[in-house]
């Protein structure tokens, strides 16, 4: 009887059968690349937006997205799609206390400056080298450094909370110092100038002169005042409103620029009479009545008055061509030569932040010519006679 010959168990093979996924799909398309799929969630199943060479490139890539989901970083690749136009309309729709100035001067913004290179381009396709290029485009074009750094700060703004909503992962806006104006210095006039203005122009308009001078105020604060808002008895002004021009909408009350822009500001004597004056002889009537207006009684708009009155008072008091704006700017560096502190200044200006104010902290001649002669006298009653003396061998041996 033959032997029993024991049977080889079958030897199993040494190849490991492939591991599945337990995240996304990869499959070879028929020219030889690779293709990434996965289901996002919102359940939808979307394809890499490009293809791979290898399958471990795209296995690589679904990792991530894999890691994006699972962090909660991912950013739907279909958000990003909606166009710049139209995400910018709508946030400044979204921002129901934007004052109407600055809500006319973001549509000017982004109609003149940024629409016409980013207006139509999805979200999620501007990069950095965009908008490098268009700033310097702006630029090179003559646009002012002030006004690229207000379309680049509002650019950016609106990318910032595209990121905050998911719609873009990144802010391309990353460029150092593009958002800060670098406005040019502006003339400060002297007194003797300011009074010789007030002696040529229209006599209706000395005090707004004086009082856009020493107290401060802006061309819309000025227009904007009732007789209820000035106590000539106790010397102050108090700014309530503004009275400024909308496109479309003509001259509309408004409220003033900021929080810190309703004030009280203190007048120096030295005009109180001449404002007397003026509110006897030109002011309208009543409470509400205004106190600055035109020859036919009606309410002062900005550029009818620079074009009929400021241009010839200019060329009257031999001045050169300097804006109305300015003597606020002069205002304001009085008060810092007469010794205002920055919380001072800030009251004074109607500012929240201490940004401003501190233009006018600057030092000049006469402010330094102070400080040298105080300092002098300080060391002087340190040292004392014979301190000076001491000091002097050491100074010839020098």
């Amino acid at each position: 009887m033959a032997a029993d010959v024991p049977q080889e168990k079958p030897r199993r093979s040494s190849k490991r059968k492939p591991v599945k996924r337990r995240f996304g799909r990869v499959r070879k398309l028929p020219s030889g690349r690779f293709q990434a799929r996965y289901q996002g969630p919102d359940g939808v199943d979307r394809p890499a937006p490009q293809t791979f060479a290898t399958k471990t490139d795209a296995e690589i890539w679904l990792t991530k997205i894999e890691a994006q989901i699972l962090d909660d970083e991912w950013i739907d690749p279909d958000a990003g799609r909606i166009s710049f136009g139209k995400y910018a309309a709508d946030w400044i729709e979204e921002r129901p206390k934007l004052r109407p100035r600055t809500i006319e001067l973001y549509g000017y913004l982004l109609r003149k400056h940024l629409a016409p290179t980013f207006g139509d381009k999805p979200l999620n396709e501007i990069k950095g080298p965009h908008v490098r290029r268009w700033r310097k485009k702006l630029l090179d074009d003559g646009v002012s450094e002030v006004t690229v750094a207000k379309a680049y700060r509002l650019l950016k703004a609106i990318l910032s909370t595209a990121v905050d909503d998911q719609v873009i992962k990144r802010n391309p806006c990353r460029i150092k110092g593009a958002g800060q104006e670098k406005s040019p210095e502006r003339p400060v006039l002297t007194v003797a100038q300011v009074y010789r203005i007030v002696e040529v122009i229209e006599p209706r308009y000395r005090a707004l002169v004086l009082l856009g001078t020493f107290a401060s105020l802006r061309w819309g604060e000025l227009t904007g005042l009732q007789r209820r808002d000035l106590d000539l008895d106790a010397g102050t002004v108090k700014v309530e409103r503004q009275l400024i021009q909308l496109t479309g909408k003509g001259l509309v009350f408004t409220d003033p620029k900021s929080a810190a822009g309703r004030r009280t500001v203190a007048i120096p004597d030295l005009i109180i009479d001449e404002l007397k004056a003026h509110m006897k002889d030109f002011a309208i009537d009543g409470d509400e009545g205004l106190v600055f207006v035109g020859s036919d009684n009606g309410p002062l708009r900005n550029t009818n008055f620079n074009r009929r009155v400021w241009a010839k008072a200019l060329h009257d008091a031999g001045l050169p061509k300097i804006h109305f704006h300015d003597l606020r700017h002069t205002g304001n560096t009085l008060a810092a030569s007469a010794g205002a502190s920055i919380r001072e200044l800030m009251a004074r200006m109607g500012h929240s932040s201490t940004r401003a104010a501190l233009i006018y902290q600057h030092s000049t001649d006469e402010r330094q010519r102070e400080v040298a002669r105080k300092l002098d006298e300080l060391a002087r009653g340190a040292l004392g006679a014979s301190g000076t003396q001491r000091a002097r061998p050491q100074e010839q041996a020098l």
